[in-house]
């Protein structure tokens, strides 16, 4: 069995908060450099996972009215926007029925992509599908991208365009541990800790239902990105029994501590939990009005800053039966926000 202690999801894949902030910061303002020297962000991609900027529209836009140029998003709008298909990877993981395994690890790689790139290159619904994909594969749950586009009534072209891309922004670490079976495993513990009697088993078993819709939660926070897993199970097992009080959790930690030799001390794992709960509290999808303003502003950063220039330009071009076969990434947007966030319901994320 594979070692979180020496994987690459513990060597690569857990930051701190300043560096995440980092690497959102660079994402977003490359994405903006793109948007000043080309009149889009959106990128051309080849199945083979290469990507290109189409020609600079810079001369165009000197030409042309500069207030009609798009407008980025910034760095909060951007979290808005991927929390929104978070949650949207949550909702077509169960109604697929996939287990939490595949839609954690469809979370993580969403998580991982969006280190790498910013929304307005790479748009998120097609990487949010993509990931499933890719998810469903690495855990051997066989689903062809035909049947999951036809699913959700999407083209699964765009999943299989994207496919090599995500890969590589991955950098093939496809091995990934989620707090779930974490999860399961300390519930095991408790009962050995406690002497469980049949009512106590289950009173856990209740306290491990309340975990895993907790972890849910904690999976559409950077959470994963800044702790390991047995942390992250550690502090929503923590939250449930806040709730239930099925056992003295401080008790239990330092039975832990004390029978594993761990390197952190009780302070710091309390600690890590109060940050974990603050991520956890202030989780908030976008409400309709919100969404739509994004939505448009991605749709505009996403278009040519000249179309009509544009397309006649490609009209002359000897090469135009090249540019069919390559996938852009600009999916529709006003009324695919108004329609998924009402199924979504634009509300805080509570369960």
């Amino acid at each position: 069995m594979a070692d979180f202690q020496t994987s690459t999801h513990r060597a690569k894949w857990i930051f701190t908060q300043q560096e995440l902030i980092e690497k959102y910061r660079a994402a977003n303002q490359r994405a903006i450099q793109s948007l000043e020297k080309y009149g889009t962000t959106c990128l051309e991609i080849d199945a083979d996972g290469s990507f290109s900027y189409p020609k600079s529209q810079k001369d165009s836009d000197s030409n042309g009215d500069k207030k009609s140029r798009a407008k980025p998003l910034s760095v909060e709008e951007e979290l808005v926007l991927r929390v929104f298909y978070e949650y949207k990877i949550q909702v077509v993981c169960g109604a697929f029925k996939f287990p939490h395994k595949i839609q954690a690890t469809a979370l993580t790689y969403y998580k991982r992509f969006y280190l790498c790139w910013s929304v307005m290159e790479h748009h998120p619904k097609t990487v949010m599908l993509t990931c499933i994909y890719l998810a469903c594969k690495i855990e051997e749950n066989h689903v062809s991208a035909e049947e999951l586009g036809k699913g959700i009534q999407q083209d699964h072209r765009m999943i299989l365009d994207n496919e090599m891309l995500v890969l590589q922004s991955l950098g093939f670490d496809l091995i990934v541990y989620t707090p779930y079976r974490s999860i399961e495993g300390f519930i095991n513990d408790m009962e050995d800790f406690c002497y469980a009697t049949n009512g106590q088993v289950d009173m856990l078993k209740d306290l491990c239902q309340l975990a895993i819709l907790e972890a849910d939660k904690a999976m559409i926070t950077d959470a994963p990105l800044l702790y390991p897993p047995g942390q992250l199970a550690l502090a929503v097992l923590r939250r449930a029994n806040d709730e239930l009080r099925v056992l003295d959790f401080e008790r239990y930690l330092r039975s832990i501590l004390s029978r594993q030799q761990s390197e952190h001390s009780i302070s710091e794992l309390i600690q890590a939990f109060s940050v974990i709960d603050s991520l956890i509290e202030r989780i908030k999808l976008g409400d309709e009005e919100e969404m739509k303003r994004i939505a448009k502003k991605l749709k505009s950063c996403q278009d040519f800053g000249s179309r009509d220039d544009s397309k006649k330009r490609e009209k002359k071009s000897k090469h135009k039966s090249r540019r069919g076969n390559e996938m852009q990434t600009t999916p529709a947007a006003d009324a695919e926000y108004e329609q998924e966030w009402t199924k979504g319901k634009g509300k805080e994320f509570n369960r």
